[in-house]
């Protein structure tokens, strides 16, 4: 007979995914199932030993009533000694058969229904409680995991971190060994469901043989044979049971051994994999139930190809949440939660906010979805293209110093030089190739990720009267310059993601190589967190001011801005190169040097690229009053003289984005 090749795996007991409930669901509907079965199939075993009973009560009776012919003394009795003594013969032979009745019953009390009953009574119950023990192990565990995922990041509440990070221990403890004393259980019920099927039926058909062997010789000798391979079937069958338990016992024991940690929430060990592109486990995730309030919900959440499933717990399959595809994905701060993320459409309309368990899990989410948002999946060895692709951004953004030996083939340093740059531009564009990134951008070039400062820093500057610089050489001299009768001013939510100092000023792909560096670092280096800004864009400068104190960051004129482009693909992203001179050399124009600054948008990157086109139009129409006029002819103003500003392309722009495109005043 073939072994049970379907069980649950004790391994995965700990983990509680959606997949192993399901398979665990399939079990316990087949317990059910089986008890039902099992409680009808004794009711018909008990009534065929209440018949056989019966029938030696009824052989009995019918004995002694032969034997109480004799004593009747009948009147004419007279000549009766022949049917005495024959009905005495059948008496005999009544009582005979009555002994072999009240044998064959007792025997099918102890072979056949007793097997049943006390299958049912020991394993089946025994399954039954430990069901009822798992139920309420594993709500002692979630309840103690929302409280968990409550918890806040403040100091000063350790010792409830403690406590909580304890009590989610034990609860996951207790929940892990209630479910290996369960998982065990249905395990060695597919093998003790077909004993418990085949003993009752062998002990029924062995006290029939043994009844009627002295008449049917022949036959038994021929069941002989199919009994004896029913029992060789059923002690084959206890062997595998009993091997199959020894390994359950040794593996329960090896699974029991490991040490608390791994019970412990945030207590990993093993380093933070940033090349993955498939990932799975809980998540909670952020739900709004009202206008103002919300809820967290801890679902199962995984990934499969460029799409985020989510799986409930007690569902079959999971369902898509959010395609993946050239999505951004961010670290936030969220109702003082930790290890919170936010993933985001390409269009921007569809975002949500989800938190993992610990630090490792978060950072692995949020490469995962970087990964997967480059649409690596869709490659012959996706794995090897994320590996590559991560030790490139790492190279990317690692400096060299001059203690190390350059690679064989790498850039000449003398290539970093200005004025070396625009031959090699020249030259490229002569021979039509496309710009080497070493062409744009010198190997090892430093990335700045902030360049703005705390508001209290710039409070306690501007109480203090004093002269705040900023990384650039500008100061708020230079920022404060603001021409009163500026034509535009349009104001654009903006969040800085970098700024490096690249090689030329008058190609858009240096634009696009810095975005990719710059990215590229912030998902090597771990640095998620980006602070908004407002960039206004007027016809004489671009501005970054502090949305709470309302004071200029960093201010570029307009005529340094030499460059700027939207990202090809993630049209959120933008990014523009600002061109200075160093006169530390006593050169009368100066040497010019050149900066990339990438910035992410809350609207579409082409706007602002469009805003700064048009300031740098009426810049130049300044300069000749006719250009100014037909300019301002040819574009709406509003009330107060300014530029209206409009979609480049109509017919597929939201309602609330005619308003962002508005010049204020």
């Amino acid at each position: 007979m073939p072994a049970v090749h379907h069980k649950l795996f004790l391994e995965d007991a700990l983990q509680d995914s959606p997949q192993t409930r399901s398979l665990l669901s399939v079990f316990e509907e087949d317990a059910g199932m089986l008890t039902d079965y099992t409680n009808q199939l004794l009711q018909s075993m008990q009534r065929v030993f209440g018949a056989q009973s019966e029938m030696g009560l009824a052989t009995e009776q019918l004995s002694q009533q032969l034997m109480d012919y004799e004593k009747k003394n009948f009147a004419h009795g007279k000549g009766d000694e022949e049917v005495i003594a024959t009905l005495q013969n059948f008496a005999k032979t009544v009582g005979e058969l009555n002994s072999l009745h009240s044998d064959l019953a007792s025997q099918m009390a102890d072979s056949m229904v007793f097997p049943l009953i006390q299958f049912r009574e020991k394993d089946l119950t025994e399954i039954s409680t430990l069901k009822e023990i798992f139920g309420i192990a594993t709500d002692e565990h979630e309840a103690a995991m929302v409280k968990y995922s409550r918890l806040p990041k403040k100091k000063e509440n350790e010792k409830l971190k403690s406590d909580l990070v304890k009590e989610v221990a034990y609860t996951r403890r207790k929940q892990h060994q209630a479910s290996l004393q369960y998982y065990c259980a249905l395990n060695a019920l597919q093998y003790r469901k077909r004993v418990a099927m085949l003993e009752p039926m062998l002990g029924y058909t062995q006290s029939q043989i043994r009844f009627f062997k002295k008449g049917i010789e022949l036959v038994s000798k021929k069941m002989d044979n199919f009994l004896s391979s029913v029992s060789n079937m059923t002690q084959n069958i206890q062997a595998q049971l009993d091997t199959e338990a020894e390994a359950m016992r040794a593996t329960q024991r090896e699974l029991l051994s490991v040490e608390d940690t791994v019970y412990m929430p945030d207590k990993d060990i093993e380093p933070v994999n940033r090349t993955l592109i498939q990932k799975a486990g809980y998540l909670n995730i952020r739900n709004k139930t009202g206008l103002v309030t919300t809820a967290w919900d801890r679902l199962y959440f995984f990934t499969q190809g460029g799409n985020l499933m989510c799986q409930p717990r007690g569902a079959v399959a999971g369902g898509m949440v959010l395609d993946l595809d050239n999505s951004s994905v961010m670290a936030v701060e969220c109702e003082d939660r930790r290890y919170c993320f936010q993933i985001t459409s390409p269009s921007g309309k569809t975002s949500m906010i989800l938190q993992a368990e610990s630090k490792r899990e978060y950072e692995e989410w949020i490469c995962t979805v970087n990964n997967i948002s480059r649409q690596i999946y869709l490659t012959d060895n996706p794995e090897a293209v994320a590996i590559r692709l991560n030790q490139s951004a790492i190279q990317a953004v690692t400096p060299i110093t001059s203690f190390e030996k350059r690679p064989e083939g790498s850039p000449n340093p003398d290539r970093a030089k200005p004025g070396g740059v625009h031959a090699t531009s020249a030259g490229s564009q002569k021979t039509g190739a496309a710009p080497e990134p070493e062409d744009l951008i010198a190997p090892g070039t430093p990335i700045q990720f902030d360049i703005m400062l705390p508001a209290s820093e710039f409070q306690d500057q501007n109480r203090a009267g004093g002269r705040r610089t900023n990384p650039f050489g500008e100061t708020d001299d230079d920022c404060s310059i603001e021409s009163d009768d500026s034509l535009l001013q349009q104001v654009f939510a903006v969040r800085f993601q970098g700024s490096m100092a690249v090689r030329c000023g008058n190609n858009q792909e240096v634009i696009y190589e810095a975005m990719r560096q710059v990215l590229a670092a912030r998902a090597i280096h771990n640095i998620f967190r980006t602070t908004e800004s407002h960039l206004m864009v007027t016809s004489s400068s671009l501005r970054l001011i502090d949305p709470q104190t309302q004071v200029t960051r960093i201010s570029f004129q307009l005529g340094e801005v030499s460059q700027f482009a939207a990202h090809q693909e993630n049209g959120r992203l933008m990014g523009f190169v600002v061109e200075s001179r160093d006169w530390s050399d006593g050169d009368e124009e100066g040497e010019p040097s050149f900066s990339a600054f990438v910035f992410e948008s809350n609207t579409e990157g082409e706007k602002i690229c469009y805003t700064i086109s048009l300031a740098k139009d009426i810049t130049e129409a300044k300069k000749d009053p006719e250009a100014l006029a037909q300019l301002m002819k040819n574009m709406p103003l509003t009330n107060d003289g300014k530029f209206l500003l409009l979609e480049p392309e109509t017919g597929d722009t939201p309602n609330g984005a005619e308003e962002d495109l508005e010049s204020e005043a």
